[in-house]
């Protein structure tokens, strides 16, 4: 894949990255490497996961010297064990060890939100439900958290406010009910948008039907609970459970028979996946 299909201003973003963490200019390298110096080395895991965003931190290399040439041993989407290693680098010492952290930065984040998400989704192996994530990211690395996501097996939610309708409990309050709020959205938005309502009870459940929702977000229900919504949707609708289900059990969760579980953990509390570069 084309690097730059993963981020519209992807080379904008790469360039911010690298001015943020140089800022004046690297003096522990220029002070202690000889310039014209050139060195290879190998970027190693050094625990198992899901590997992203080799294709990424190649072209932050290429952006800050294009003598530097990354060689991915490994694809974006591959596991790995500890040890392996999933890339080469070979240019001047001096571009390398400049771009080292920015490019591990983003090749240890976006691998934790890989590996995250390839845990999630084997936990739902063998039933319908797919994993899907949020727009819980950080500013700015929206678009490389949810390809990570991809990456690790999950399907992306909306990207932005403008991908769909999706009406929540603050929403609802303010337009005072379910109904209300999805029969004006209706009115109002295209046609081409699903329209998908968050709900907490079997009550709103059917108000949500009712209204002709798309999507039915079950949010922090109880297992039980659950269950009977699905059963009273009946197909009538797609039906997601959410509400902190990164500490759910999710193979239970599947078992009801929701089609989707969407979980902001993916991405806003992701722990890094430990990555080094070691020069030979």
């Amino acid at each position: 894949m084309n690097a730059n299909s993963i981020h519209p201003g992807l080379n904008d973003f790469l360039l911010s990255a690298l001015n943020e963490d140089i800022g004046a200019g690297d003096v522990t390298t220029n002070c202690c490497v000889p310039a014209g110096s050139m060195s290879s080395g190998r970027f190693i895991a050094k625990q198992p996961g899901v590997i992203s965003g080799l294709g990424v931190i190649a072209v932050l290399f290429k952006l800050l010297d294009e003598d530097v040439l990354l060689k991915p041993l490994v694809s974006d989407g591959d596991e790995v064990g500890a040890n392996d290693v999933i890339a080469e680098i070979t240019g001047p010492s001096r571009s390398i060890l400049t771009g080292e952290r920015v490019a591990l930065n983003l090749l240890q984040h976006m691998s934790g939100v890989a590996t995250r998400t390839s845990r999630a989704v084997k936990a739902v192996s063998g039933t319908k439900t797919s994993i899907v994530d949020t727009r819980k990211t950080t500013p700015g690395l929206r678009a490389l958290d949810k390809y990570a996501v991809r990456c690790g097996g999950g399907s992306n939610h909306r990207f932005n406010l403008a991908d769909g309708v999706l009406i929540k409990d603050n929403h609802i309050a303010a337009a005072g009910g379910v109904m209300n709020s999805v029969t004006q959205a209706r009115k109002v938005c295209p046609l081409t948008l699903k329209v998908e309502v968050e709900v907490e009870s079997i009550e709103q459940v059917r108000e949500a039907l009712e209204a002709g929702a798309d999507i039915i977000m079950l949010d922090n229900m109880p297992l039980d609970t659950m269950a009977e919504a699905v059963k009273l949707i009946d197909g009538r609708a797609l039906v997601e459970a959410s509400g902190n289900m990164g500490d759910r059990d999710l193979k239970a969760v599947a078992g009801t028979g929701v089609d989707f579980i969407s979980i902001g953990a993916l991405t806003h509390s992701v722990t890094a996946m430990d990555i080094s570069l070691r020069f030979e």
